[in-house]
Parts: C-alpha cells; sequence; structure tokens
C-alpha cells in the first residue's frame, strides 16, 4: 500500500491491528504523495494508495484508482525548539530566523503556500507578509517527515507541519505554535483501491476499516480530524 508520509505512525498502528484481526499480511511504502502519484503513473503496483492531497489523488480516479474516498482530515502547525522565543506567525518574519518549509509539490508544501497567501489577503502581519517569511526560508524538503526532522536536529528555528506529525516522540524536542483559526483550514486525505489490485477484497476492506470506529479512533489517537 503506498501512503503518504505524514500517515506513517497511524497507518503502521492500523496496519498492525487490521491484519492481526483479518489475517492479512500488509505493507506500506510511505513517501511524499506526489513521488508515490509518479510512481503509480508510471507502472509501480499498490493496492491501496492513501494521499495527503487531493490534488495528487483526484487526477488519478477511474485510471489509477476506481474511487475516492476521504478517510481524515488534517491541519497545519508550526513547531519550533522547545524554549523558543518564535510565539506566534508574526515572529516568523524576524530576520535571520531559519525556516524549513516542503517543496510546492508536496501537499503540505502547496498548503503552507495557501496559508501564507490567505495572511497576506488578510494583512493581519502587514504587508508582504509571505515574501518576508520566504526570505527565511532555507531548505524546502521532499517530504513533511524531513521538514520536522529539521527543527529536531536543530537545523531550523521553525517549520510547517501537519498537527499530525507532531508525535509524543516529536513532542520532547519540540513545541506547536497554534496557527490562527481563520488560517488552519483542513486539509482533506482520500484514499482509493487501485484498478490493478491484485488483492482487491482485501484493499476494499482496509479503506473500509480506516473509516470503522477502530480506525478512526487509531487516526484521531495521531492527530488526524475525523473524516467527516
Amino acid at each position: 500500500m503506498f501512503a503518504a508520509s505524514s500517515l506513517t505512525d497511524a497507518f503502521t498502528e492500523i496496519g498492525r491491528d487490521f491484519d492481526r484481526q483479518t489475517g492479512n499480511r500488509t505493507t506500506f511504502q510511505f513517501a511524499g504523495s506526489q513521488t508515490l502519484r509518479t510512481q503509480l503513473e508510471n507502472g509501480a503496483r499498490a493496492d491501496v494508495f492513501a494521499s495527503a492531497s487531493d490534488t495528487q489523488f483526484t487526477p488519478l480516479v477511474g485510471k489509477v484508482v476506481a474511487s475516492r474516498q476521504v478517510f481524515a482530515r488534517n491541519t497545519l502547525t508550526v513547531i519550533v525548539p522547545r524554549g523558543s522565543a518564535v510565539k506566534s506567525l508574526a515572529d516568523l518574519t524576524r530576520p535571520g530566523l531559519r525556516i524549513v518549509i516542503a517543496s510546492p509539490a508536496v501537499p503540505v508544501g502547496a498548503y503552507t503556500r495557501q496559508l501564507l497567501a490567505a495572511v497576506d489577503q488578510a494583512g493581519t502581519y502587514g504587508p508582504d507578509y509571505a515574501a518576508r517569511f520566504m526570505k527565511n526560508v532555507v531548505s524546502e524538503e521532499p517530504n513533511v517527515r524531513q521538514v520536522a526532522l529539521k527543527v529536531q536536529l536543530g537545523e531550523a528555528d521553525a517549520a510547517v507541519v501537519y498537527t499530525s506529525d507532531v508525535t509524543p516522540a516529536l513532542k520532547a524536542r519540540v513545541q506547536a505554535v497554534a496557527l490562527p483559526s481563520r488560517f488552519a483550514a483542513l486539509t482533506p486525505y482520500p484514499a482509493g483501491v487501485t484498478l490493478e489490485s491484485r488483492s482487491a477484497p482485501q484493499a476494499r476492506a482496509f479503506v473500509a476499516y480506516l473509516l470503522s470506529p477502530d480506525g478512526q479512533r487509531t487516526l484521531r489517537k495521531w492527530g488526524f480530524r475525523a473524516a467527516r
């Protein structure tokens, strides 16, 4: 099964529970949604594709995947090292601050740029906020886990990630800077069985499990929001 990097912890646990209940043996390949989409379009085989973005998923419906089912939602947050003086969006434009984000092709990178556009439009933090923010960006990573890792390793002063990326292990090293609710849009996570699946019944059962009370409980445990 192909799944977005931000699903690593949740899907690892869900796969273990699903296999225990069904007798299946589920394996995952985690990467940026854009990378997985490209692999599928070029003939890679998987039974299920779970994406962090409709942009990377919807074009595959009817061509690579049979249908689209939103199984979870997520929000953005900013993470900084524990004890950091960064407390709000306004602090992210201070000269010399090192910010890491994902590249534009990565779902969280696209959402980050949508966030910056919304902040600019609102004018809450002064003119040209996005330009001042981007001036502090020192790296654009290929997936959200790499973005979070930069702060964990002390190689960045701030990063934009999903709320679900602030895992128990990461919380020991970083703290989250909550975004104003008007800027923290809920982002959908769609999944679907591939048309070339060799285990379609089991694949459909896995997607159904994601929406089951057990599956939704585990997703919430790892910081995701309800599918509906």
